[in-house]
This record gives structure tokens, C-alpha cells and sequence, in this order.
């Protein structure tokens, strides 16, 4: 086990010449893998100063991007100092009424019948005195 920062010391690391990231808990020197990585600098310098985990765990690293992440280990973040994530709470919503959709669509269909059957009666008449 390494030595033990805050996030604040973590995230005083944000520039192209000294930048460091928390990621699962780990902090890394990231600063001689800048020019090396594949989505580029602007990437890694955006994720310091927070838990950049998500952000790794998304976009689905190689397990060589992983070991090759052991070589830049430079000590454990004190979670205590990292916020914590809310639980996703979906919006209050009313509660779906089966009822109320049925009798839409049932009055839906009494205005809409009526104006297909006339639009229809309308073409056949058109239809009958053109061709004659």
C-alpha cells in the first residue's frame, strides 16, 4: 500500500506536466502517459480532480491498459475525502391509467373512421366521374 491523499492533493495534479487520477480507490501519475494515450491528453487532464473510475470503467480499457496502469500507482485516495455517488431516484411520474388511454384511442377512432369512410365515398365518387 502506497501513501494516502486527499482528493484535494490529488486534484492539485491537473496540468500536462504533473497530472494524477483516482481511479477505483488508486491514484496514478499520469503525466508520462499524456502523449501516449489513444484518446488523447485532454482526456485524462478533464478527469483529475474527481473519482475518474466511471469514465475508465466506460469506455471499456484492455486488460494491457491495466497493467500498464501498476507502472504509474503512486498511492490510495483517502475515500473519505471523495463525495459520495446518489442512487439514481427515477422522477415522480402519475401512475398510468389503462382506463384513460382506451377511452382516448376509442375516441380517436370515432372522429377518425368517419373521415376515412367520406374520404373514401369522396375518391370513389371522383374516381366514377372521371372515368366516364
Amino acid at each position: 500500500m502506497g501513501k494516502v491523499f486527499t482528493l484535494a492533493e490529488v486534484a492539485e495534479h491537473n496540468t500536462p506536466k504533473d497530472c494524477w487520477l483516482v481511479i477505483d480507490g488508486k491514484v496514478y501519475d499520469v503525466t508520462k502517459f499524456l502523449e501516449d494515450h489513444p484518446g488523447g491528453d485532454e482526456v485524462l487532464l478533464s478527469a483529475t480532480g474527481k473519482d475518474a473510475t466511471d469514465d475508465f470503467e466506460d469506455v471499456g480499457h484492455s486488460s494491457s491498459a491495466r497493467v500498464q496502469m501498476e507502472e504509474l500507482y503512486v498511492g490510495d485516495i483517502d475515500s473519505s475525502t471523495i463525495p459520495s455517488k446518489s442512487k439514481y431516484t427515477p422522477p415522480k411520474q402519475p401512475h398510468y391509467n389503462q382506463d384513460k388511454t382506451s377511452e382516448f384511442i376509442v375516441k380517436l377512432l370515432q372522429f377518425l373512421v368517419p373521415l376515412i369512410i367520406l374520404g373514401v365515398a369522396v375518391g370513389v365518387r371522383f374516381y366514377t366521374k372521371s372515368s366516364a
